[in-house]
C-alpha cells in the first residue's frame, strides 16, 4: 500500500513539472512565405480570417504560426523542416519557392498552397483537377493576355516590353516563358531583365531604359518587393510601369487588370478548413483565383507620358488621381 501511494505521488509530480501537450481540439497550422510584401501578407490575412469565421479562434482552438524566409531560399527549407518536425496539422506555403520546400520536406502532412502561379510546373501537383498526394492548393496564375491587350490600349504604339524577374523563381520563369509566346502575335518583344535579390531590382529596371517602350512587373516576389523602385526608375526617365497585379498601381504603376489577393487568402483558408475537417488534399482541386478587376493610377500615367483612354476609364474598378 505504501509503494503504491509512493508511486501516484511521484506521477502526480511528473504531470505538474511536464509541459502541457496542446489540447485534443486545438489546430494547429503553419504558415510561411517566402517573403513578406502587400499581396503575400493579404493572402496570409486571409488565411486567418477564414479560419476564424470557422470558428478556429486562435489562443482557444487554433495555433497559427507564420515565419517568412526573408527571401532566402535556404531558410525557406530550413522553415519547412522546422515545421515537419513540429508536425502541425496542416501546413500552409504562401508562394512557389515556400510551398516547393514543403512539399520536399514532408510526403504526410496535409499541405495548402497559396498564391502558386503554376502548381504543375512547379511540381506541387500531379494535375489541378486531381493533384494527388498530400498537396492542394489556389493558384495566382495571371490573365497575361489581357495584360498585353492592357498595354497596347493604353500604348497604341509599343514594340518592346521589359520584364523584370528572378530566374530562380520557377512561378516568374513560365510567366516570362508565356509572354514570350503571346507577344510576337501583338507586334510585341519581350526583353528581360533580371534580379536574383531585391537590391538588384532598381539596377535591372535601370538596365532596360532606352531599350523598351514600357516595363510589365510579373508576380515575382522578388521584384514585388521593390515596386517602388522600379516605379522610381519609370518617373525619371518618362517610362510606363505596368503591374500584374492591381496592388502595383497603388504603390505607383500606371494600371493593372487583376484579383484580391486577400478573397485568394479567404479561400485558401477555406481549403485549409476542409482538411481540418477530414478532406484529403489530394482529393481537393486546385482552385484558381477569380476576379478580373482593372484599376488605374492618373497620376502616375500623366507623370509617365501616357494617357488612359476614356473607354479604359470607365471599365476601371479604382481610380487613382
Amino acid at each position: 500500500m505504501h509503494i503504491i501511494r509512493l508511486a501516484l505521488a511521484a506521477g502526480a509530480v511528473l504531470a505538474l513539472l511536464s509541459p502541457a501537450a496542446p489540447a485534443a481540439d486545438k489546430a494547429v497550422v503553419a504558415v510561411t512565405a517566402i517573403v513578406e510584401h502587400p499581396q503575400l501578407d493579404a493572402v496570409r490575412d486571409g488565411v486567418r480570417a477564414a479560419l476564424a469565421q470557422a470558428g478556429y479562434k486562435e489562443g482557444e482552438t487554433l495555433v497559427f504560426e507564420f515565419e517568412s524566409a526573408q527571401g532566402s531560399a535556404a531558410t525557406a527549407a530550413q522553415i519547412a523542416r522546422k515545421y515537419v518536425g513540429q508536425a502541425p496539422d496542416v501546413i500552409v506555403p504562401i508562394t512557389t519557392p515556400s510551398a516547393q520546400a514543403v512539399a520536399a520536406a514532408t510526403r504526410d502532412i496535409p499541405v495548402v498552397f497559396g498564391a502558386i502561379t503554376d502548381p504543375v510546373g512547379a511540381r506541387l501537383v500531379a494535375s489541378r483537377d486531381h493533384p494527388g498526394g498530400n498537396v492542394t492548393g489556389t493558384s495566382d496564375m495571371q490573365p497575361l493576355a489581357d495584360h498585353l491587350d492592357l498595354i497596347r490600349a493604353i500604348m497604341p504604339g509599343v514594340k518592346t516590353l521589359g520584364v523584370i524577374y528572378n530566374p530562380g523563381e520557377a512561378n516568374s520563369v513560365w510567366t516570362v516563358t508565356t509572354l514570350r509566346k503571346m507577344a510576337p502575335d501583338r507586334g510585341v518583344g519581350i526583353v528581360e531583365a533580371t534580379a536574383t535579390k531585391t537590391a538588384d531590382v532598381r539596377a535591372a529596371a535601370l538596365s532596360l531604359v532606352g531599350k523598351v517602350d514600357a516595363i510589365y512587373v510579373p508576380t515575382d516576389n522578388t521584384v514585388a518587393s521593390a515596386v517602388e523602385a522600379v516605379v522610381g526608375v519609370g518617373l525619371e526617365n518618362r517610362l510606363p510601369v505596368f503591374g500584374a497585379e492591381t496592388e502595383s498601381v497603388a504603390r505607383g504603376a500606371v494600371a493593372a487588370i487583376g484579383f484580391d489577393y486577400y478573397q485568394l487568402g479567404r479561400e485558401t483558408g477555406a481549403m485549409v478548413v476542409r482538411v481540418l475537417q477530414g478532406e484529403k488534399p489530394g482529393e481537393m482541386p486546385v482552385i484558381n483565383a477569380r476576379g478580373g478587376d482593372l484599376v488605374v493610377n492618373l497620376k502616375s500615367a500623366a507623370a509617365m507620358g501616357v494617357i488612359i483612354p476614356p473607354t479604359l476609364l470607365n471599365r476601371a474598378r479604382r481610380v487613382i488621381r
